[in-house]
């Protein structure tokens, strides 16, 4: 990937260029001290003057009022934008040029002025060192900050609740509640002169006279530290989708991934470039230049990979596409502009300025193309059935016969925020983090657009990235999630109306895949790159998790990496300098779970006997066990010397009702509830009561028997027995009660309960379990 550049012969403004900003992807504004303004037209290449300005404001900052929350329409065009100038004041000018309103705000030159995402208010920083809070009419709320040293630049949190300002070496978050602690940290060997905090991944980018530019978390914490530059970086900008950012300095211009690994490096003849602005599809980018240019430059050469397939962006409207297996090659053309593409699942999607095209890899000539209702496709997301595409107007679900199949929504969502790591798709599920209360996580279905439950998911934090397993039947939809502590959790999406069960598999968890063809989890945790075979083994046995897994060190894949696919026996990982490597797993475990699906489980034993390999017999063992197929989790926990649950599982197999034999495999599980919902639905009181006996739940085994009439003699006759080993006297009102009203026998209740178990074995259902 790297940048196309391209400048204007001459220069259009007589003076250093100081600010840029674009109204649409197509249309940007820039400020020069030679006190114009003009408008750049980029498709027709037109420039303008839209205003000239007064000989003593010299503009510092532009910035245009949040797109999209004034008025509706494609892609409505900001039609205000603040000013800031050295003369201490900023301006609210209309896009036609007319300077609305004039506010002195500060001693010395403001130095930069921001509105916040949501709209309600605006920030400016000064040479005075102060930080203000400003209506969106221009009147001051409050002065959030006072500070010793000049305030080079500002920017707002992703929920407009904090501000994030520069002083001399230092960054300061600041919250807009009067009360609360700032965050501050040393960032910077010299002082910081911009900063830009990303609204979809949460990072900070700052860049400083120390030469070098660097990543951090909203807590403060250093993600990335590039090398020293030759000159001062002036200038750092997110991409709006955070995948990116750019880095000007003196004739100087860097596209890095967001982890701060650099793609490519130009070197025009600019001199500094004191600012940089993206357009809002994320495609292109322009450059405040110090010798009075505008640098335009456009992303081109994305590089998608997937199976034997590579994608090619190679300009602005041409996609190349190669196999690498037969070296077949095809080239792609478009009408517009490309925007995204996804590559995943036999598909390729380009979304362009106004269509959208669904390729099949298996023909390169025949897309499905449809219309895209609303401005610019911010995300998309592939599943095996259909994908989700995301633009300002929400997240809508297409088949890939371009068919809309539903769109997702709940109050308050935020489309423009979302990611990869915060949107999470199968071919029956949707999943989604609220960005208002990061604990939640809302569960729609694929088909219809319906919550599946009529509360979302609530984790006890702050939920950092969801994702969603995308094989196996519906009911049986796993969803994997990340919190801000890195634990990693799984939990079943489809709950009936029992609360959710949420599991914890790993923790220091960074980055995490599911396989896409196996119901297997890939996750980088505290460096080790862990490989779950079977991870809801968690649901069966909880000893078998430990066992059903790959550990390999991943020291060699350096600093910091990513999963980027999880493809059949691959993992394949982006190490902290950009480069990819893909390591292999065993293929036996994908093979297992093949022969699981189809039910061929002598061949799965076969398997397991002919690879002797311990994880796999524990694999096999939670399957069976998870499938009620009591005759091979016996030979497979046999395998691996469970001896006590072998034996539990023979116990289970010579009873005679399949009902109890269900309701014991349900406790085998660790669900007692589910297990005594079974026995009260098949009338099997006696058993229920015998269960909650045996697990010592005395309070919810009398009031069974209360409530069925039948066998209080026996709850009292074992509680009895229980109490005098210990050589205790019994303490419980409502036993002591049902004691005065009851003769306890113990030779009758033998008795009775010889003639259940009797019963049980002459009832017409009963079929022993098939040997």
């Amino acid at each position: 990937m790297r940048f196309l550049t391209s400048l204007a012969k001459e220069p259009k403004h007589s003076e250093l260029v100081s600010c840029v900003a674009w109204t649409t992807s197509e249309e940007l504004y820039s400020c020069s001290d030679d006190h114009q303004i003009l408008k750049w037209k980029r498709l027709s290449d037109e420039t303008s003057t839209v205003a000239n300005l007064s000989s003593d404001i010299y503009a510092t900052d532009i910035h245009f009022f949040p797109k999209g929350l004034g008025g509706k329409g494609k892609q409505p065009a900001a039609d205000i934008f603040v000013l800031s100038s050295a003369d201490g004041k900023f301006h609210l000018v209309s896009n036609s040029g007319r300077v609305e309103k004039s506010v002195d705000a500060h001693r010395g030159a403001v130095l930069a002025g921001r509105w916040s995402y949501d709209g309600t208010a605006m920030a400016t920083a000064g040479e005075d060192g102060q930080v203000k809070i400003w209506s969106r009419s221009g009147m001051l709320r409050s002065t959030l900050a006072q500070t010793g040293s000049p305030i080079y630049s500002i920017s707002w949190a992703p929920d407009s609740d904090q501000v994030l300002f520069t002083n001399g070496r230092q960054l300061i978050i600041k919250s807009m509640q009067a009360n609360a602690k700032p965050t501050q940290w040393k960032a910077h060997d010299g002082v910081i002169l911009k900063v830009d905090w990303n609204p979809v991944n949460n990072l900070i980018l700052s860049g400083a006279e120390d030469c070098r530019y660097k990543v951090w978390d909203s807590y403060g914490r250093q993600l990335y530290s590039s090398h020293p530059h030759d000159y001062p970086v002036v200038s750092v900008s997110w991409a709006p989708d955070g995948q990116l950012f750019a880095v000007g300095s003196f004739n100087t211009l860097r596209l890095c991934d967001k982890t701060g690994w650099s793609y490519a490096l130009e070197k025009p003849n600019t001199g500094s470039i004191f600012n940089i602005a993206w357009s809002g599809d994320g495609t292109q980018i322009a450059g405040a230049c110090g010798n009075g240019h505008v640098i335009f430059a456009h992303i081109i050469e994305r590089r998608l990979e997937w199976k034997s397939f590579e994608v090619l962006v190679t300009s602005k409207k041409t996609i190349n596409v190669r196999n690498v297996t037969n070296d077949a090659r095809e080239t792609l053309e478009f009408r517009d502009r490309i925007i995204k593409t996804a590559l995943a699942f036999e598909h390729l999607v380009v979304a362009t300025t106004s269509q959208c095209y669904v390729y099949s890899t298996k023909n390169w000539n025949t897309p499905m193309i449809f219309d895209l209702k609303e401005g610019t496709v911010t995300l998309l997301v592939l599943a095996e059935k259909h994908f989700a595409v995301v633009d300002g107007a929400g997240i809508h679900l297409y088949s890939y016969e371009g068919r809309l199949l539903s769109s997702p929504k709940f109050a308050g969502m935020r489309a423009d925020t979302l990611s990869a790591q915060t949107l999470g798709i199968s071919n029956d599920t949707v999943a989604i983090r609220d960005k208002a209360d990061e604990k939640l996580v809302h569960l729609f279905e694929s088909s219809s657009g319906k919550t599946l439950d009529s509360k979302p998911l609530k984790h006890k934090l702050d939920v950092l990235e969801v994702s969603l397993d995308c094989c196996g039947p519906a009911s049986e939809r796993r969803l994997a999630l990340v919190d801000k502590n890195r634990d990693l959790y799984l939990t079943n999406v489809r709950t009936f109306g029992k609360p959710p069960k949420i599991v914890k598999l790993g923790n220091m968890v960074t980055s995490l895949a599911w396989n896409d063809s196996t119901n297997m989890l890939a996750a980088l945790s505290d460096s080790k790159l862990t490989v779950w075979f079977y991870p809801s083994a968690v649901y069966v046995d909880r000893d078998l998790l430990a066992i059903t897994l790959m550990e390999k060190d991943s020291s060699e894949f350096g600093k910091n990496p990513q999963i980027v696919a999880f493809l059949g026996n691959h993992v394949i990982i982006r190490r902290a300098d950009g480069a990819l490597v893909s390591t292999g797993i065993s293929p036996y475990p994908a093979l297992l779970h093949d022969l699981v699906t189809s039910s061929r489980w002598e061949d799965a034993m076969r398997l397991c006997r002919f690879c002797k390999d311990q994880a796999l017999w524990a694999c096999l063992a939670a399957m069976a066990a998870y499938a009620k197929e009591l005759n091979t989790a016996e030979v497979a926990y046999a395998a691996i010397d469970a001896a006590d649950k072998v034996e539990y599982i023979l116990y289970i197999k010579d009873l005679p009702l399949k009902e109890a034999r269900n309701a014991e495999m349900a406790l085998f599980c660790g669900n007692h509830q589910d297990a005594e919902g079974v026995l009260l639905q098949a009338s099997m009181v006696f058993r229920a009561i015998m269960m909650n006996i045996t697990l010592y739940n005395w309070d919810r085994a009398l009031e069974l028997a209360v409530k069925h009439k039948t066998h209080v003699d026996t709850v009292l006759a074992h509680r009895q027995q229980f109490l005098e080993s210990f050589e205790k006297k019994e303490t419980n009102k409502r036993f002591l009660q049902y004691a005065q009203g009851v003769e306890v026998d113990w030779e009758k209740v033998q008795a009775k309960m010889e003639m259940e178990y009797q019963k049980e074995r002459e009832s017409p259902q009963a079929k022993p379990y098939s040997k």
